[in-house]
């Protein structure tokens, strides 16, 4: 799951589809493309809207998302098409270029649809950010059968 700051949106796609699947058959993460939180944790108000929703993402760290990532992960899942650009212009291997996907293609196929970022917004706003993640999550595990 990645993001830009990794401290919004992917924390709460990583939390929620980890709580949709078996750990250990899975292995969840998420990183962003941005340095500047390396190492925070979550924005509180991802962490409050996750703790609605029973979702625990306080152990979260911010990462920055790496080449490696392409070898360790076998679908990445991006927020919007910036963070897609972002990720993309790592990725040295144009079989691992298919491992890239926005999220909301698993609600919207082929619309190029973003999730917005809640970052400058109220709380309303993460409310939102959760219900859409959590519905493209559903599809994610039932799809792979998670």
């Amino acid at each position: 799951m990645v993001c830009l700051g990794n401290i919004c949106r992917s924390p709460l796609a990583e939390g929620i589809l980890k709580s949709k699947v078996d750990p250990n058959k899975v292995f969840v993460d998420s990183a962003g493309t941005g340095h500047w939180h390396i190492g925070d944790q979550p924005d509180i108000r991802s962490i409050e809207v996750a703790q609605k929703h029973n979702v625990d993402i306080t152990n979260q760290r911010g990462r920055l998302f790496t080449q490696e990532d392409f070898l360790e992960f076998d679908h990445i899942f991006v927020m919007d098409n910036s963070n897609k650009e972002n990720v993309l212009r790592l990725c040295q291997e144009q079989n691992n270029k298919n491992k890239v996907r926005l999220i909301l293609d698993e609600l919207y196929p082929g619309e190029n649809v973003d999730v917005p970022d809640p970052y400058y917004g109220g709380e309303q706003g993460f409310e939102n950010v959760y219900q859409m993640l959590d519905q493209a999550c559903d599809k994610i595990a039932k799809r792979f059968k998670f």
